[in-house]
């Protein structure tokens, strides 16, 4: 189906929108407490963990809603209005106020992490309603076989775009004060809040089937059943190995930041990893158009090796050159550039395939299952083995009497055996299958 310019720009609003609001929770929240309450590595593990588990939940049970409600522009729209407003709501979470109440930094850091882990939750409920639940059914739904990969390309190098708005806008911003994040929220939340409101002009409503006999927690367990399961094997097969995927991210992705900042030294990061996003980026929407020429099959690979490559050489960078200088800089770059191009790719290549056999106008109940595989599993067992990987990481003393973590390239390593195994099974199990026409 041919889609029109207001279809298009909806896609990229939302998604964009979306992603840069993910892109503050998922690297930026660990920074937050990293810096305002010197969270641990657990305490990131933790909060990630949570995070997915409330994704999950509310992604399975909003996107069945969606289903049995023949709606998706409502769950957007109203969904990123309230998701706005969860955003801003971070701004009143401040360590000296925490501090007044309860006397010791260590106390005040406790309850601080506590409360960040909780207000995560709850706007995760309202992101994930909105993004993942409504927005992506709406987009599965108002796509087909002949333009999903352009369409997923654009989608899945959103990530990357919305990483280079995030670290040029924070770029002006110092984030060891607490009034740069309360700055930061609130920009972002209003951002994220008026998308919704422009959402209710802009996006058209999806053809969505009318709700069958089901019931509601009928649609919810629909995609449990195990003879839909052996309908969908290549679906359910395919979710399987997105799901390791995820995991190999997720062991690195929490501690990203913090590793180019503290353990490598480099203040700079934001002016080192803005090319390499752009670059990146091109390179993901390239890769979506071929991804509709040549298939899963032939694609998914490519992807994986990319981003093995990024692995690699940011593993050997800290032992394999100075610590300073642009000795350093140049692999960093190369190897962020591999990564975030395999990252993305494969995302795109793994989304179209979810998509092309997802079930057809049934896009809402399957969403759970997408995030299943994308968030909660991976978001429990990625950052657990990132925080067993850095468990005897170094320490540094704070000023305050505090210490904090130093990440190490360990968490690439790590990242890249779980990686191997994705490789290892879809060198195995592609020549079994075929290409979908949906």
């Amino acid at each position: 189906m041919k889609k029109n310019r207001k279809f298009w720009a909806a896609l990229i609003i939302f998604s964009l929108t979306g992603q840069v609001a993910w892109v503050v929770e998922n690297m930026y929240f660990n920074v937050f407490i990293y810096k305002m309450f010197r969270a641990s590595a657990s305490d990131i593990a933790l909060m990630v963990s949570a995070s997915a588990v409330a994704a999950t939940l509310t992604t399975i049970l909003m996107g069945a809603l969606s289903d049995r409600i023949g709606k998706r522009k409502i769950f957007m729209c109203a969904g990123y209005i309230a998701w706005g407003i969860s955003i801003i709501s971070f701004a009143l979470i401040r360590a000296d106020v925490i501090s007044a109440l309860f006397g010791t930094a260590v106390a005040a850091a406790s309850v601080g992490i506590t409360l960040v882990i909780i207000m995560d939750c709850v706007m995760t409920f309202f992101g994930s309603t909105a993004n993942d639940a409504a927005y992506n059914a709406w987009l599965t739904d108002s796509t087909d076989a002949g333009n999903r990969g352009a369409a997923e390309g654009i989608n899945s190098m959103m990530p990357l775009i919305s990483i280079l708005v995030v670290f040029g806008g924070f770029m002006g911003f110092d984030l060891d004060q607490a009034s740069s994040w309360t700055t930061i929220y609130c920009i972002i939340g209003g951002l994220v809040l008026l998308i919704g409101i422009l959402g209710f002009f802009l996006v058209e409503e999806a053809p969505v089937k009318q709700p069958d006999s089901l019931g509601y927690f009928g649609t919810i367990l629909y995609g449990f059943r195990p003879d839909v399961i052996r309908k969908n094997t290549v679906l359910y097969l395919s979710m399987a190995a997105f799901m390791v995927f995820n995991i190999s991210i997720q062991i690195y992705m929490p501690y990203l930041i913090i590793y180019y900042e503290q353990t490598l030294g480099m203040a700079d990061y934001v002016l080192i990893m803005a090319p390499a996003i752009i670059l990146a980026a091109a390179v993901t929407f390239f890769f979506g158009r071929l991804v509709d020429r040549y298939g899963f099959r032939k694609m998914v690979l490519p992807a994986m090796f990319l981003l093995l490559a990024g692995f690699v050489l940011l593993w050997l960078v800290p032992s394999k050159v100075p610590a300073e200088g642009m000795g350093m800089k140049i692999p960093v770059f190369i190897g962020s550039l591999l990564m975030m191009s395999g990252y993305l790719s494969g995302m795109a290549t793994f989304g179209t395939q979810l998509r092309n056999y997802t079930p057809e106008h049934m896009a809402g109940r399957f969403q759970g299952l997408r995030i299943l595989s994308q968030v909660l599993i991976p978001g429990i067992i990625g950052p657990q083995i990132g925080a067993w990987v850095l468990r005897d990481a170094p320490t540094v003393a704070n000023s305050d009497g505090t210490t904090s973590f130093l990440p190490s390239a360990d968490i690439f390593l790590a990242a890249l055996i779980v990686l191997a195994i994705v490789i290892a099974w879809l060198a195995a199990w592609l020549p079994r299958i075929r290409e979908s026409k949906a």
